[in-house]
């Protein structure tokens, strides 16, 4: 008989912030791990590639192009979103390879945007007024996703009144949206929240509807600090089970009883 042992991993768990522009998730985030102690102070990496050890590294380089290509559309939207979509996948295996050492020291990764904004706005983008086909896109840019980089191990989704965050991203970035890029924020509010219920074992929701934020905060605190034991091994999903951990280099292996 042979069975197969998955050894556990002592890196540190890869967690993603998500949500809509002006729901706070930043601010939340950034809450919830300021009181922690340095050696459980997650690494906090800010949407899509920071500058990389004080020079334009490939990822920024990748997103400036994007910028360019929309034209200053704050949803990055350039009008081929297919082509938008991989290329967002791209710089988020890029900022996965950036954080591989933290992980392996067994620090908490943070990502302010993972993969699920990319499916969540391409598939807005694919499937415009078509609120069910745009999920069944979404779910399967997710799992697309996957195979470009291990998936987060906890995705915290912060959620709230839609117009509510609006009003909050328009004071915060000192613009005012046009009616289609309210709607757009709108729908992926919607979308986010039901593809999060897609996936209950991955995501936990704060809803600043029901909460305020200091029970936001500490929330996430609480989760973040309890997703970093008993981890598995985080492999490449192109070279299958048996492929070696990113982290610690152990296999999978088949065991002979």
């Amino acid at each position: 008989m042979t069975t197969t042992v998955h050894p556990t991993c002592d890196r540190g768990p890869l967690i993603s912030a998500e949500g809509i522009n002006g729901v706070g998730k930043t601010y939340l985030t950034n809450r919830a791990v300021e009181t922690l102690p340095a050696p459980d102070q997650p690494l906090m990496l800010d949407e899509f590639s920071e500058r990389e050890h004080g020079r334009h590294g490939l990822g920024e380089n990748l997103l400036g192009a994007l910028r360019e290509a929309s034209a200053g559309d704050p949803f990055l939207r350039s009008g081929t979103p297919m082509a938008e979509a991989l290329l967002l996948l791209a710089i988020k295996r890029h900022d996965l390879d950036t954080v591989l050492p933290d992980l392996t020291r067994g620090r908490a990764v943070v990502e302010g945007r993972s993969i699920d904004t990319t499916a969540v706005c391409q598939a807005l983008l694919l499937h415009p007024g078509d609120a069910d086909a745009a999920l069944a896109t979404a779910t399967a840019l997710v799992e697309l996703a996957s195979s470009y980089r291990p998936l987060p191990d906890l995705t915290i989704l912060v959620t709230d009144d839609a117009d509510q965050a609006v009003v909050r991203a328009q004071r915060r970035d000192q613009r005012t949206f046009t009616p289609e890029q309210a709607d757009f924020m709108r729908s992926a509010c919607a979308l986010y929240e039901r593809l999060a219920a897609t996936d209950p074992a991955r995501y936990r929701i704060i809803d600043r509807r029901l909460v305020d934020e200091y029970e936001a905060a500490e929330r996430i605190q609480s989760w973040i600090l309890g997703t970093g034991t008993g981890l598995g091994c985080m492999r490449e999903p192109f070279q299958g089970a048996q492929a070696p951990c990113l982290c610690c280099g152990q296999r999978t292996e088949p065991v002979s009883a």
